[in-house]
């Protein structure tokens, strides 16, 4: 279970991961050795999974974004497992998604511009194993995109 100080640290740390460990202990008020510890017991429990870099494709070209609603034909037993495991091959799936309901699966496809995207569409989602159906929606703009916690 976290306690107070553990929720500290992970508000702290969200805010700037790059922030060293000593700095990091200074603002939550430990010792740095504490602060260590705790970081490395929530890494053990897997609570802080990893630091990562966070890219804006757009910065690299990438001008096109679809998410793409797939429902599976299900009379397949492995129709899920091998869909997704092909749809891991596919460079552009940024994001694969898995629902229960109408729609199975949901991928975030990347393209540079709407040529490219056509052509990602016919040569790599649709040979997709178990495509039932497929829903096509054009991202316009991104109104909230935030991965902190409310700690």
């Amino acid at each position: 279970m976290l306690d107070d100080v553990d929720r500290r640290l992970l508000r702290l740390w969200q805010a700037d991961p790059t922030m060293p460990v000593a700095e990091l202990a200074e603002r939550a008020q430990l010792s740095p050795s504490r602060c260590a510890r705790r970081l490395e017991r929530m890494q053990a429990d897997n609570v802080l999974l990893g630091i990562e870099a966070v890219i804006d494709w757009t910065a690299l070209g990438y001008a096109v974004e679809v998410s793409l609603r797939v429902t599976l034909d299900k009379t397949q037993s492995r129709a899920f497992e091998e869909f997704i495991q092909a749809a891991r091959e596919v460079p552009e799936v940024l994001e694969i998604q898995t629902f229960l309901g109408r729609v199975d699966v949901r991928l975030s496809v990347i393209a540079r511009d709407m040529a490219q995207y056509q052509q990602i569409y016919r040569d790599r989602i649709l040979t997709l194993p178990h495509i039932a159906d497929i829903e096509a929606l054009m991202h316009i703009s991104r109104i909230k995109s935030d991965e902190m916690l409310p700690i």
